[in-house]
């Protein structure tokens, strides 16, 4: 029975080169477990850039096929898209090795740590490395297990996405975590800290966000921190002395005004100090904010929060800008549910006369749940002059009924008047698009979960 971190030495992740995954895997192989995993995308004598980052960190890689679950492996680690068929988890039975999901294994070291758990249905990744560098700065050295890579931690040669930090002894080694409610993981935590950003739909329906964020709440130890902003996560409020807000009419422990975004940069006041990001859009100061309302009440004053988020790098695939050429500004971001995507194309408008954003949806089930939220929201924030164009949903593999297309959502947007185009196959969307490209505008790049789309952004780049 595997109970705590100390229950374990040799562990087996099956579906590694996730993002998820490999953040756990390398945390673990920092305190000196020993790592193996497979992946469907490592093959035999192709170059795999996530494959050579994890042996670089002394995991060991295997193709998969079972070879590398030996009798000498204590645990076996698999993701929620791993399912019971696959020939790995059933040699993992056979040898009666302990079979744990992700979340699980991430609850087991958050309990290990002191944990600070963000939460949201829009913004984790972002505010997890903001707070970390935050907590960096001053002298904290935090841990990191994160859904995205950090530009800073990339540029040490590392996939990014988690660091093990030796913790300031006064602090006993605080731990940022991101805490996941897609798949419910969320109520498997207990941290001394737990941070509430937002609720808005997304995999599940309102009421079952709000019973997930409650327990969220139930199980935080110590601190409970909510955006006053967002009229849901404001219901589970604790104490708005905690809370934080961007609303002027709202009344919080710390709230942010005269928000200004001149191109990439952003600039605003959190209780009277200066804050200045080389970020774009509202979301990242909302961010910034709930960063800052934590550190502060863990002891960091809001000086030491400024000077630290003025170097703030940004995150992977989070509005990350790939450059411009020929007076068009190429960005990719991660956004995948509506009120992301709308926010989004929001935060790019302000950089140039013209938005061209292209979205690529991700599972059938998932855009149809969506599929009113989702025109809705974007048709809202396009201006006359903006576009939204769409290629065919990401499908990932398994049962699935492809009863909708992207096109359907585009038809819709189209309905209401919009600029709206659909091109069935992402490979044709520049040739088709670049008719509309003028010496002032944005491309901004959207989508989630599609291993690929790091190098589709490389490629549009290349050939823009």
């Amino acid at each position: 029975m595997i109970k705590g971190i100390d229950d374990f030495k040799n562990v087996f992740f099956i579906g590694i080169a996730g993002t998820g995954m490999s953040a756990i895997a390398q945390y673990l192989a920092g305190i000196e477990k020993n790592v193996s995993g497979s992946d469907r995308y490592f093959k035999e004598g192709e170059p795999n850039d996530t494959k050579e980052k994890l042996i670089a960190e002394g995991i060991n890689c295997f193709i998969q096929n079972g070879e590398g679950i030996t009798t000498a492996t204590d645990l076996v680690v698999v993701s929620t898209a791993i399912e019971d068929t696959v020939a790995e988890v059933q040699k993992a039975k056979q040898l009666n090795i302990p079979i744990l999901k992700r979340s699980e294994v991430l609850a087991l070291i958050a309990k290990s740590k002191k944990t600070i758990a963000i939460g949201g249905t829009s913004g984790k990744s972002t505010t997890s490395a903001m707070l970390f560098d935050i907590l960096t700065v001053a002298s904290l050295d935090p841990g990191i297990i994160s859904g995205a890579g950090l530009i800073s931690v990339i540029k040490e040669g590392k996939i990014g996405n988690a660091k093990v930090g030796k913790g300031d002894p006064m602090a006993i080694g605080w731990l940022v975590i991101e805490a996941d409610e897609s798949d419910g993981s969320i109520v498997q935590y207990h941290p001394e800290v737990g941070l509430l950003l937002n609720i808005d739909k997304d995999h599940q329906e309102i009421g079952e966000l709000m019973e997930i964020f409650g327990t969220f709440k139930k199980n935080t130890q110590q601190l409970f921190v909510v955006n006053q902003s967002n009229a849901l996560a404001k219901k589970l409020s604790v104490n708005a002395d905690n809370d934080f807000t961007t609303d002027s009419n709202t009344a919080a422990g710390y709230k942010a005004t005269c928000f200004r975004q001149n191109g990439l940069t952003i600039s605003f006041y959190i209780n009277g100090t200066q804050f200045s990001l080389n970020t774009v859009g509202k979301l990242n100061m909302e961010n910034a904010l709930a960063a800052t309302a934590v550190a502060n009440q863990l002891g960091v004053d809001l000086p030491t929060c400024a000077a630290a988020l003025k170097k703030y790098e940004g995150i992977y695939r989070r509005h990350q800008v790939l450059g411009q050429k020929n007076g068009v500004w190429l960005i990719d971001d991660y956004a995948h549910n509506p009120v992301k995507c709308a926010r989004s194309i929001e935060a790019c408008q302000p950089i140039a006369k013209k938005v061209i954003a292209w979205f690529q949806p991700h599972g059938y089930g998932p855009t149809r749940f969506l599929r009113n939220d989702f025109v809705k929201e974007i048709a809202a924030v396009l201006r006359p002059q903006d576009e939204i164009w769409m290629s065919e949903i990401f499908y990932a593999g398994g049962t699935a009924v492809k009863d909708i297309s992207a096109n359907d959502l585009i038809n819709d947007i189209k309905a209401l008047g919009k600029n709206a185009f659909f091109t069935e196959d992402r490979n044709n969307f520049l040739t088709a698009v670049r008719p509309h490209l003028t010496n002032d505008c944005v491309l901004l790049l959207m989508g989630a979960r599609d291993p690929g789309l790091e190098k589709f952004g490389k490629e549009i780049w290349e050939k823009l």
